[in-house]
């Protein structure tokens, strides 16, 4: 293999749940979810069933025909966007999804995208010129002209930079590869009004606050707005590869036949463990739970000595450390049965399954604060 993603530090060779189990049979507490990702948990019962029973009827057809799981979620999709004029593009990936986002773009006649500073977008070179993160652009520029980055949640900022020449403004609700980075309240209405002062499209990136992760469908629904498009990934497909991108209302540009494509992507598998995936969490009314459990593990957590603060809403959180040992923290989890993310120095990232059950987060809290003071204190 490539060396992209460094040696493996474990190899797993089964999941039940919010556990994982590595070849020499250890168990660990996933924390991480696949980044986001196994929004069911591993080998969840309702993702398991709708796979098998969809592999043994129809594994994959051509984007020439349609296929009924595929119909079923694109309908889900609209409704959970509450639109009736919401159209639905599948795909693979988030950075696929955010890819069809800049190319709706490009319908406009206009070539101007902002995006928001710390923001991640994808690593193709469409979503990699949108990715506010140098470190991550640099070894690949030039990338796409006429692109602007402005500091997240400054609206001063985003007013100047936004003219008659964008034709897109893309942000995430909350920042998670930068560290969980919240707005202030008010942040996306206000991008939503400088949009619409500009007739530019409004793309919200919810790759990984999509699916109920943090108590809302999408990430964006308590600022009380209607993007134009909103890019999905990570938990749609349930574990499995799939990503969507949603135009919204009627004056989005829509792709004509030839315009875009994917072979793989919205094949029936994924399409029927993402319905799946749905199905159970509105059956379950997981949405409250996930707020509730994001609010007990925050007051947990923050009591933790060596924890400055602990931001990030519902199952999408951000512990900040009074120090810069994240990485260490993480080593030291893995070997206490946990596994985490730091995504920089002094943030540890949370994003584990929403079936997990309030014992396994006395049990996460446990661990961590055992973690802690067992790095900081020797």
């Amino acid at each position: 293999m490539q060396n992209n993603y460094g040696v493996p530090a474990l190899t797993f060779i089964k999941g039940d749940g919010a556990y994982v189990w590595d070849e020499n049979g250890k168990k660990y507490l996933d924390f991480l979810g696949g980044i986001a990702t196994n929004i069911l948990g591993h080998a969840h019962p309702a993702i398991v069933k709708a796979v098998t029973n969809q592999v043994k009827e129809l594994s994959h057809v051509s984007n020439f025909y349609a296929h009924q799981p595929g119909i079923e979620l694109a309908e889900k999709l609209q409704d959970l966007t509450g639109d009736p004029a919401a159209r639905i593009f599948f795909c693979n990936s988030g950075a696929e999804a955010n890819e069809a986002a800049i190319k709706i773009s490009r319908l406009t006649g206009r070539t101007e995208i902002i995006a928001a500073e710390g923001g991640f977008h994808g690593r193709t070179a469409g979503a990699l010129s949108i990715t506010g993160q140098e470190t991550k652009r640099k070894p690949f520029e030039p990338l796409l002209p006429r692109v602007k980055f402005v500091p997240f949640d400054d609206l001063t900022a985003m007013r100047k930079a936004v003219s008659g020449r964008t034709a897109m403004v893309i942000v995430e609700p909350i920042q998670g590869e930068n560290g969980v980075i919240v707005p202030k309240p008010g942040y996306l209405a206000g991008i939503r009004k400088i949009c619409n002062s500009n007739g530019a499209i409004f793309a919200i990136d919810a790759v990984q606050t999509g699916m109920g992760r943090t108590g809302e469908w999408f990430g964006y629904e308590s600022e009380g707005i209607h993007p134009d498009i909103i890019t999905l990934a990570k938990g749609l497909g349930g574990g499995l590869p799939l990503g969507a991108m949603i135009s919204l209302g009627n004056n989005v540009p829509a792709f004509k036949p030839g315009e875009h494509g994917s072979t793989f992507g919205g094949n029936p598998i994924s399409c029927a463990a993402a319905n799946a995936a749905i199905d159970f969490i509105v059956k379950k009314d997981l949405l409250e739970k996930i707020a509730y459990f994001g609010e007990y593990l925050k007051s947990e957590l923050v009591e933790i000595p060596g924890v400055s603060e602990v931001r990030g809403r519902g199952l999408l959180l951000g512990i900040v450390l009074e120090s810069n040992l994240a990485s260490m923290i993480v080593a030291k989890a893995q070997g206490n049965g946990l596994l985490l993310n730091a995504p920089n120095k002094n943030v540890i990232r949370l994003a584990p399954a929403l079936i997990v059950s309030k014992k396994q987060l006395k049990e996460f809290v446990k661990i961590f604060a055992r973690t802690l003071n067992e790095v900081t204190n020797g």
